[in-house]
C-alpha cells in the first residue's frame, strides 16, 4: 500500500473547479485564518507574519490572498499584547491597526485554509462544522505535511497564487493519515500569554520556521538569504 500522490483523492468541499466555493464564496479570492485562544498574542503574530513574508517574496501581499486570525476565546475587540507587537517588530511586520476577534461561524465557513496554535483549537473548528476538516491543520502539522509536496506539482505562479494555494491544501489533506508527527507536541505552539518577553521571541522564531516552508510554498518564492 502506497501514500496517495499529492494533490490526488481529495474532492468536494469547494476545492473543484467551480467558479465558486462550496458556500458560494467568490473563488478569486483565497482566505487564510489563523487561530488560537485570545487572538491577543500566537494568532495576531502568525497572521501579520505570514502577510510580512509573503509581500517579501512577491513585492505586495495581494492576488486575492487574504490573511485573518481569530480566537476560540478571542478578546473581541482588543490589541494584541505588546510583546507580542515587539517580536513582529523586530521581524520587521507591521502591528498597525489589529483588533481581535472571537471565532464565528462565518469566519470558518469562509476560510479555505485554518491553521490552529494546537490540536485541540484545531478540534474546536473541525466540531463547528462547515465540512472543515479538510481545510483545518495545526500550523506545525501543515508545515510537515507540506514539507512533503514536490514543489513541481503545484501550479506555477503564472496561473496565479489562489489557484496555487487551492492545489496545495488539496495536495496536504492527501497526505495526512500518511506523515504522522512523531510526538504529540511536534504539532503545538505553546501559548506565551503573560510570559516574559524572551518567552514570546522564542515562540515568534517558532512561528517563522513553521511559517517559511508553507509561504514558499505558496508563493513558490524561496526566503532571501
Amino acid at each position: 500500500m502506497t501514500a496517495p500522490e499529492a494533490g490526488r483523492g481529495i474532492g468536494g468541499g469547494g476545492y473543484g473547479a467551480e467558479e465558486t466555493t462550496t458556500f458560494g464564496f467568490p473563488r478569486d479570492t483565497f482566505r487564510i485564518l489563523h487561530v488560537s485562544t485570545g487572538n491577543v498574542c500566537r494568532s495576531p503574530i502568525t497572521e501579520r507574519l505570514t502577510r510580512h513574508f509573503v509581500a517579501e517574496r512577491l513585492g505586495v501581499l495581494g492576488g486575492g490572498l487574504i490573511v485573518e486570525s481569530a480566537g476560540t476565546w478571542g478578546h473581541e475587540g482588543a490589541s494584541m499584547e505588546s510583546h507580542a507587537e515587539t517580536v513582529l517588530a523586530e521581524f520587521g511586520a507591521d502591528t498597525s491597526g489589529f483588533v481581535g476577534r472571537e471565532l464565528l461561524d462565518e469566519h470558518v465557513i469562509m476560510a479555505d485554509l485554518v491553521l490552529t496554535a494546537t490540536r485541540d483549537h484545531r478540534a474546536q473548528v473541525i466540531s463547528m462544522g462547515h465540512s472543515a476538516g479538510l481545510r483545518t491543520f495545526t500550523l506545525k502539522e501543515f508545515t510537515r505535511l507540506v514539507r512533503a509536496i514536490d514543489p513541481t506539482t503545484l501550479p506555477p505562479l503564472e496561473d496565479g497564487v489562489v489557484a496555487r494555494a487551492r492545489a496545495l491544501v488539496r495536495a496536504a489533506a492527501a497526505l495526512r493519515g500518511w506523515l504522522l508527527a512523531p510526538t504529540a507536541e511536534a504539532d503545538e505552539v505553546y501559548d506565551p500569554y503573560g510570559a516574559p518577553l524572551t518567552f514570546f521571541r522564542s515562540i515568534g522564531d517558532e512561528i517563522r520556521d513553521a511559517l517559511d516552508p508553507v509561504v514558499t510554498a505558496l508563493t513558490g518564492v524561496p526566503a532571501r538569504a
